[in-house]
């Protein structure tokens, strides 16, 4: 059975697209440099006080959201513009404890 035809999106122009990925092109760099600094920040109150930061940790979870938003943006995965064109994505709640 074919599947039911569906209508595209609305096609943006390919000037505007491109201008598009290129700004969240550089925003996906500087926010895997973030999440980075995070990470080592994160490695550092787990070695120095034996614990994490609870909301240094919903922070990066957030912030891996948004990375996976500009990745679906970039590749063509979808038409829906990331923040700062949407809401900032609430942390994802993956289920895993904290050590």
């Amino acid at each position: 059975m074919n599947a039911p035809f569906e209508a595209p999106l609305a096609p943006r122009k390919r000037w505007h697209r491109v201008l598009l990925m290129l700004l969240l092109a550089f925003a996906f760099q500087l926010g895997a440099w973030v999440l980075f600094l995070a990470a080592v920040i994160q490695l550092i109150l787990l070695l120095v006080t034996g614990e994490t930061n609870p909301r240094l940790s919903g922070f990066g979870r957030s912030l891996g959201r948004y990375l996976g938003q500009i990745a679906d943006f970039e590749t063509f995965g979808t038409e829906a513009l990331p923040f700062p064109f949407a809401d900032w994505p609430d942390r994802a709640e993956t289920g895993a404890t904290a050590p």
